[in-house]
């Protein structure tokens, strides 16, 4: 049975589990290396019995990941528009991201 976990990084959460591939914020590790995710906020298994909440993160809990890719995102559009005074403005962004795949979840 595995385990359901919900990390923290890039000032967001991720609910993960053992084999998950995800796109995260840009970390700043090589391609090919393993990382380890130290800001676990809960661990529970697939029904929700064995929960463990933390306050704010687990104690010892750990989620280690391989760094599979290192890219950019597709390109977003930013628009700014006003009416009646002919200000249009058109701008770009493509958002740095980290592939991982989750390899262990320690607890």
């Amino acid at each position: 049975m595995s385990k359901i976990t919900v990390i923290k990084t890039g000032g967001k959460q991720y609910i993960v589990k053992q084999g998950d591939e995800i796109k995260i914020e840009k970390l700043s590790d090589e391609q090919g290396k393993n990382f380890v995710f130290e800001n676990v906020l809960m661990i529970s298994d697939e029904k929700g019995n064995d929960l463990k909440i933390g306050n704010p993160f687990i104690k010892d809990a750990k989620v280690e990941a391989k760094i599979l890719e290192q890219g950019r995102d597709k390109k977003i559009r930013v628009v700014k528009y006003k009416n009646k005074t002919r200000y249009h403005k058109v701008q770009g962004h493509r958002q740095l991201f980290t592939k991982v795949k989750i390899n262990k979840i320690i607890n």
